[in-house]
C-alpha cells in the first residue's frame, strides 16, 4: 500500500483511561496490591509503532487539573505518543473523570475478569472540532489513521467525530485502519444509527479487522454457513465472510482477523488470517503462554499497521502482527512494547534463548 509522506505513522482518536490490575495473577475481589495503567485500545495499537521509534498520535480529551490526567500524559509521552485535545473543568466532583478498567488476569482454570466503570467518562464528548484537522493531515501528516470501534460506538459524539476524522484522512491521502471491535453494551438501543455509521466508515476504510461476528453484528453481513466454533472452523468462518465483504466494501485492500483458543488463562493456541492482494495468508494456531491477555489483539493490529507502514509485503504484515499480538499477551501491560524489530522476529521463530 502507498504510504503518504508522514510527520505522525499512526494516529487514532481515543478515550484515555486507567486499567488497574492486581498483582501476582490474583483475583480482584481478593487482592490489596495493583497495578495502575494509563491505557486504551487505540493507544495500545500505536505502542507498536511508537516502540519502535516512530511518532505516533492520539486525538482525546483530559480532565483539567486532574492528577490522573498528569498521569495518563506522562505514560503517554513515556511510549512516545504525542497527544492533543483540550484539558475540561470537571464540573465537581460529580462531573467528569477518566474511565476505570478493573481487570485480573486469571490463572488457569479462573478465568480472568473485568469490570468497566466508564460513568462521567471525559472521552464520551469528543469532537472533531477540537482538533485542528487540516494541520494533522494535511500539513504535519499521517500514514495511518486506526479507529476502533470501541470509540466509535461510545457516545453520540464520539461517533461523528470518527466519522468527521475519517473524512478528513482519507481526503488527505491517509490509510484508514478500521477494526470493528463490536461490544453489546455500546450498541444496545442504537443499533440503526450505529450500523449507518459504521458502514460508511467501512466504506473509507483501506484495512478491515475483525472477526465474522464483528462483521455480522457491525456491518448486517448475514452468517457463515460453514465451520464450526473451533479453530479450522472459524477459519472457514472467515474466508466465507471476506467473499461477502469484498464486494460490499471493493476499496478495503486488506481483511484480516486472529484465531484464538482458550486451553487455560494460561495458555491458548493462538493464530492469525490475513486476505491482501488477491491472496489469503494464514498462520496456523500454535499454543503460546499468556500473562495477561489483554490487548493481544490490539498488539496484532499494531503489528500489522507497522508491517504496512514498512512496505514489507503481507506475509510479514501477519507475522509480524501475530508476533506482536503474542508479545502483548507476555506483558502485564495490556499493549505490545517490543525493544526492536529482532525482538518481534524472534518470537515469530520461536526463538526463546537467552540474548547476551
Amino acid at each position: 500500500m502507498e504510504i503518504r509522506p508522514y510527520q505522525y505513522a499512526v494516529a487514532s482518536p481515543t478515550s484515555m483511561g486507567l486499567r488497574i490490575t492486581p498483582q501476582n495473577r490474583m483475583a480482584v475481589h481478593n487482592s490489596n496490591l495493583f497495578l495502575l495503567q494509563a491505557t486504551s485500545a487505540e493507544s495500545n495499537v500505536l505502542n507498536v509503532a511508537s516502540s519502535l521509534g516512530k511518532r505516533c498520535l492520539v486525538l482525546t480529551k483530559f480532565v483539567e487539573g486532574s492528577p490522573l490526567a498528569a498521569f495518563i500524559k506522562a505514560q503517554l509521552r513515556a511510549r512516545n505518543i504525542d497527544f492533543v485535545g483540550p484539558d475540561v473543568p470537571q464540573g465537581g466532583p460529580w462531573g467528569f473523570r477518566h474511565q476505570f478498567n478493573v481487570a485480573d488476569s486469571g490463572f488457569g482454570l479462573r478465568a480472568p475478569r473485568v469490570w468497566n466503570d466508564r460513568a462521567g467518562e471525559v472521552g464520551r464528548t469528543l469532537s472533531a472540532a477540537d482538533y485542528d484537522l487540516h494541520d494533522i493531515f494535511e500539513v504535519r501528516g499521517v500514514g495511518i489513521l486506526h479507529i476502533s470501534g470501541l470509540i466509535a460506538a461510545m457516545s453520540e459524539d464520539t461517533t461523528r467525530c470518527c466519522l468527521e476524522i475519517a473524512k478528513a484522512a482519507k481526503k488527505a491521502g491517509t490509510l484508514v485502519s478500521f477494526d470493528l471491535n463490536y461490544r453489546a453494551t455500546f450498541w444496545k438501543g442504537r443499533e440503526e444509527e450505529l450500523s449507518r455509521a459504521f458502514d460508511e466508515i467501512a466504506s473509507l476504510a483501506d484495512i478491515l479487522v475483525g472477526n465474522e461476528e464483528d462483521f455480522q453484528l457491525c456491518l448486517g453481513f448475514r452468517g457463515p454457513e460453514t465451520g464450526g466454533k473451533d479453530l479450522s472452523g472459524k477459519l472457514a468462518n472467515f474466508r466465507a465472510m471476506i467473499e461477502q465483504v469484498r464486494e460490499k466494501y471493493p476499496n478495503a485492500r486488506a481483511y484480516a482477523t486472529t484465531l484464538r483458543q482458550v486451553i487455560s488463562a494460561n495458555e491458548h493456541l493462538w493464530g492469525a488470517v490475513l486476505y491482501a492482494d488477491g491472496q489469503w495468508y494464514v498462520e496456523e494456531p500454535r499454543t503460546i503462554e499468556v500473562m495477561d491477555r489483554i490487548g493481544g489483539g490490539d498488539g496484532f493490529s499494531g503489528g500489522l499497521l507497522y508491517g504496512i507502514l514498512a512496505g514489507w509485503t503481507p506475509d510479514k504484515w501477519l507475522q509480524f502482527g501475530w508476533a506482536a499480538g503474542v508479545l502483548a499477551a507476555s506483558s502485564l501491560n495490556d499493549y505490545a512494547e517490543p525493544a526492536d524489530e529482532k525482538q518481534v522476529w524472534d518470537v515469530y521463530k520461536g526463538n526463546a534463548r537467552v540474548q547476551r
